[in-house]
C-alpha cells in the first residue's frame, strides 16, 4: 500500500507529513484504546526556572528513561496499542524508536509552548516521529534564524508528521491555544534514547 507524503518547506531542514497514515476508523479505534488504557498524568515542569502545572496530561513509555524540562520519567514498559502504531512509524521513517512521550490535550486551552526536542540524550541531530489521534489542531514552525519565519501544519486524526534532519537545531514547534470549541487531542511523539 503506497502511503501519500509530503514534504514541508523548511529551510535547512528535513520534515514529512504522511496525512491519514492511519485511516480514519483505525485511528478511531486507537484513540478510544490511547485514550482510556494509558496512565495520564497531570505533572509540574521547569520553565525558565520556575516550576508551573504542565498545560497537558502526559506520559512517557520506553526502554530507557527520559528527562526534559526538569521533569524525569522512568522505564515504563510499552502498551500493546503503543508498539502497534510503532511499527508503522519505524517502517516510514526508517529508523527504529525506543521511547514514546504521549500528551494528552484536552482542549483548546492545553497546548505546547516553544521548544525543540534537543535533549542531549537524544544525541546531535534527531530524527522524532509524531502521531495524532482525535481533534485537528494547528502545529507551528518557527526558523531560530529569523523568528518571523513561520510555517504551520493542520494535524488531525492518523496523520504522521516526520521530523529528521535539521528540524530541531534549526527550528523550534508548539502548539498554540484555541479559544475555538475543540475535541481532545493524542500527540505520541517517538524517539531514539541514546
Amino acid at each position: 500500500m503506497t502511503i501519500y507524503r509530503e514534504r514541508l518547506a523548511l529551510a535547512n531542514a528535513e520534515a514529512w507529513l504522511y496525512p491519514g497514515a492511519f485511516v480514519p476508523v483505525k485511528a478511531q479505534v486507537l484513540y478510544r484504546r490511547l485514550y482510556g488504557r494509558l496512565e495520564w498524568q497531570e505533572n509540574a515542569i521547569k520553565i525558565f526556572g520556575r516550576q508551573v502545572k504542565s498545560p497537558r496530561l502526559s506520559i512517557w513509555y520506553g526502554d530507557k528513561p527520559y528527562t526534559y524540562s526538569g521533569l524525569s520519567w522512568p522505564v515504563r514498559p510499552w502498551r500493546p496499542e503503543l508498539v502497534e502504531i510503532r511499527q508503522r512509524v519505524e517502517m516510514l521513517a526508517g529508523q527504529a524508536f525506543n521511547g514514546v512521550l504521549c500528551n494528552l490535550y484536552r482542549d483548546g486551552r492545553d497546548s505546547m509552548g516553544w521548544h525543540s526536542d534537543d535533549e542531549q540524550e537524544l544525541g546531535p541531530d534527531p530524527v522524532l516521529a509524531s502521531v495524532v489521534f482525535g481533534a485537528r489542531r494547528r502545529f507551528v514552525f518557527r526558523s531560530k534564524a529569523e523568528k518571523a519565519q513561520k510555517q504551520e501544519v493542520s494535524l488531525g486524526n492518523g496523520d504522521i508528521l516526520i521530523m529528521g534532519a535539521g528540524t530541531q537545531s534549526n527550528w523550534s514547534h508548539a502548539v498554540p491555544k484555541t479559544s475555538k470549541p475543540i475535541g481532545p487531542r493524542i500527540n505520541l511523539t517517538f524517539r531514539w534514547i541514546v
